[in-house]
Parts: C-alpha cells; sequence; structure tokens
C-alpha cells in the first residue's frame, strides 16, 4: 500500500463514465447512500440532503454514527459519501421543499429509500417532482416497493434477506438460519436502483434527453423493492419448487447439487475452499490429492454422479487437507489448475499481493490525519475509471456551494440558515 496522501488527489477529478449526470439523493443508511455512491464513483455530481443539527440532535444520515467511530463519525461515512456534495435542508419547511425542486429541475436523477407515501406528505411524490423536471428518473428503493398490501411496512435488508429466501437456505441444517456480517439486502437492492437509473437514462436519451441539460426525454420511476432484489438472486429455486415441489434447504459449508465444492479444516486449523465440480477439475483434483481410484470411477465422471457421492468425495478431500497446513493446500490445487482459497478476514484481504495488485486498497487521509484504506472502485473502465476525489464530507459541507449554483445569495443562505432550514 502507499503512503497516504491527499483525498482531493485521488482518483480522476473529471471524465468518469456517468460525467455531467446529476444526482440527487433522499436517503439514509445503506441503500439508497449506497446507490448514489456508486455513481458518485463514476463522476456524477451527486448532492446528497442531510436533516439539519438542531437542539440535542446531532442531525444527518445516521449511518455517520453506524460501525466503529473515530473523531466523531463512522468510518463508514468515509466511503459511503466519498464523491457526494453534502447539505442540509429541513424537509418539512416549504422554504426545504421549495430547494429541493430547484435541484430537481436540474438533475438527471433522483434517489431516494423512505417509507412509501412519506415524500408525498412532504409535497414531494411523484405527481410534484415530474411537474417540475418532465425528464427526471426517479429511483425509489424501500422494503417492499411502491405498491402491494406490504407497501407502507418497514423492511430493512434483514427483512428482505429473510422474505427474499436467503436466509432459509443460509447456514448449516442443524442449527437457525444464518445471516452474513454485513447489510447484504440493502447492498444487493442498491445494484439493482443503479442497473434501473441506467436503464431508464437510456430510454431517456433516446427519447430526447442528454446528460448536460436532460432536455426532452421521457422520465420514469424506478421501483426497487429489498426483497425482490433478494429473491432475484435465488437462482433455480423457484423453478425447482413449482416443478417438482422441491425446497432447497440449509447445507452449510456446501452448496446443493454441485460437488465437490466445500470448506475443508487444515491441519493447522485454517479453512480452505476448495471448488472441483466441473468435470475436468474433478479429475485433476483427485489426481492431485492421491485418489487416482475416484478420479477413474465412470460414475464420479459427471455430476449427478458425484452428487450421489458426495460424503465420500467430501472424506477423501477432507482427509487429504487435515495433512496439510493452508498454504501448502492452495499451492498444491493452483499447480492442478484447481479453484482454491483461505477463507479470508479483512486482515488477509489487505496483505493479498492480488488485492493489492489491483489496487482494491486505496490509502487516503481523515480530515485530522490518520490514514484510512477504502476498496477501491469496481468494475475497472479501460477509458473512463471511477475513483476517489474525497471522502465523505462534514454535515452541510456543500451548503453555500449548492445553494449558489442554485441562484442563492449569500444574504438569502444566512436567512435560510437563521430560519433553521439548513
Amino acid at each position: 500500500m502507499s503512503e497516504p496522501s491527499s483525498v482531493e488527489s485521488r482518483g480522476p477529478a473529471a471524465g468518469g463514465a456517468l460525467q455531467g449526470l446529476r444526482v440527487l439523493e433522499l436517503g439514509s443508511l445503506i441503500a439508497g447512500p449506497f446507490a448514489t455512491r456508486l455513481l458518485a464513483e463514476f463522476g456524477a455530481d451527486v448532492v446528497k440532503v442531510e436533516s439539519p443539527a438542531r437542539g440535542g440532535e446531532a442531525g444527518g444520515d445516521p449511518l455517520r454514527g453506524w460501525r466503529q467511530m473515530h473523531a466523531g463519525t463512522s468510518l463508514w461515512w468515509a466511503a459511503q459519501a466519498r464523491n457526494k456534495r453534502c447539505i442540509t435542508l429541513d424537509l418539512k419547511s416549504e422554504a426545504g421543499r421549495d430547494v429541493v425542486l430547484r435541484l430537481v429541475r436540474r438533475c438527471d436523477v433522483l434517489v431516494e429509500n423512505m417509507r412509501p407515501g412519506v415524500l408525498e406528505k412532504l409535497g414531494l411524490g411523484w405527481e410534484q417532482l415530474s411537474q417540475a423536471n418532465p425528464s427526471l428518473v426517479m429511483v425509489r428503493i424501500s422494503g417492499f416497493g411502491q405498491t402491494g398490501p406490504l407497501r407502507a411496512q418497514p423492511g430493512f435488508g434483514a427483512i428482505a434477506e429473510s422474505m427474499g429466501g436467503m436466509r432459509y437456505v443460509t447456514g448449516d441444517p442443524a442449527h437457525p438460519p444464518m445471516r452474513s456480517n454485513l447489510s447484504l439486502g440493502d447492498s444487493i437492492a442498491a445494484l439493482h436502483a443503479v442497473m434501473g437509473a441506467l436503464m431508464a437514462l437510456r430510454h431517456r436519451d433516446a427519447t430526447g434527453g442528454r446528460f448536460d441539460g436532460h432536455q426532452g426525454g421521457q422520465g420514469q420511476v424506478v421501483d426497487v423493492a429489498l426483497t425482490e432484489s433478494v429473491f432475484n438472486l435465488m437462482e433455480s429455486t423457484l423453478m425447482e419448487y413449482s416443478v417438482g415441489g422441491t425446497v432447497r434447504e440449509r447445507c452449510g459449508s456446501s452448496i446443493a447439487g454441485i460437488v465437490p465444492s466445500n470448506v475443508y479444516r487444515s491441519a493447522a486449523g485454517e479453512w480452505v475452499q476448495i471448488s472441483g465440480n466441473g468435470d475436468a477439475i474433478f479429475r485433476r483434483l483427485m489426481l492431485a490429492i492421491g485418489r487416482e481410484d475416484l478420479a477413474s470411477r465412470a460414475e464420479l465422471a459427471t455430476n449427478p454422479g458425484r452428487i450421489r457421492a458426495a460424503a465420500e468425495i467430501d472424506q477423501a478431500i477432507q482427509q487429504w487437507v487435515g495433512r496439510h497446513d493452508a498454504p501448502q493446500v492452495v499451492q498444491a490445487m493452483r499447480e492442478a489448475d484447481v479453484p482454491a482459497s483461505r477463507i479470508y478476514s479483512i486482515a488477509d484481504i489487505c496483505a493479498d499481493e492480488q488485492f493489492r495488485a489491483r489496487g482494491m486498497i486505496e490509502r487516503h487521509a481523515l480530515p485530522d490525519g490518520t490514514p484510512v484504506d477504502l476498496p477501491g472502485v469496481v468494475p475497472r473502465l479501460s477509458r473512463t475509471p471511477g475513483g476517489t476525489r474525497w471522502l465523505g464530507p462534514a454535515l452541510g459541507a456543500h451548503n453555500e456551494q449548492v445553494l449558489a449554483e442554485l441562484g442563492f445569495d449569500p444574504e438569502a443562505i444566512e436567512a435560510l440558515r437563521r430560519d433553521g432550514v439548513l
């Protein structure tokens, strides 16, 4: 890793694939802000609206206070709000709503992840926003979507993972369903939100719009439900149930119907994932562990036969892995061209030569000079790469700048601050 450097010098200052795209974020916590983070990483000008601090309340996105803190702010915030411009607005005030509508008139995309109906109560629903800008793409992220009997219910990522089917198939069959120690449901929804936004922009541009001014072109609503986004990743489970009544169950560290693909314990107690489920790969794996007998058995040449012998195959692999340490196992598998890896912690990721060679550990500096690492930007574009231009800013850091762009003079900005709008 390189030495800490000024965050402003990191990544392309301009020229990203989404340069010229203007995005307004009315979101908090994970799904909406993660979606806009991805857009901002590739050059979009994202303006994030947060609640102002007042009285004893800190204001701002609650994520500023989540997980590990440093100097009063979440370390997560540095990445989740990178490249965004942050302003404060009281959306319950008429003046605050007026600022939002001014922003909407010059925006291409608005991303929100409030509970359905909240923006309508504020007078900022699709009807009002589309009147202000008929070319607007409005991305709405919620637990259950904008319609249906559960539309008004709160829906967090954990609920989406549960209702979407992911939790049911995760974990050991002898124990309760497990979750990952990550907010997968929110992140999956965010990816769908970005995909939907870009598709809607493609339609808008095809009907007369463009990034640099959105003159003409048809806007629309992109309705993203966390539950449906998770369900969309459930592979063939629906087809299996609808045709044969099969309910896919938990199977621990293996994967149902694909053999061998499992986690095995080394002599030193380390965990190693080995995926030898391709027909040719299986034969190479068996030869690498000295099991020519299994490599040559005709019924194991294809996956259906290996499924019936899964326990025998896993036992053979575990016996071999258990006689070696993890580096020896991984090296032997790589020499045999068999996919394998130790189960990485974040410490392992930071030390891995592949991640380092790809620039996936970016070194930056927090406002007080403390070095901090951020994940690199993905995917990689050869001509218009994304990058980190600055870390998540302070609450209201861009109030004056953004309002000035909307035509507010210093006196008007001070009046908004005095009235508690900012």
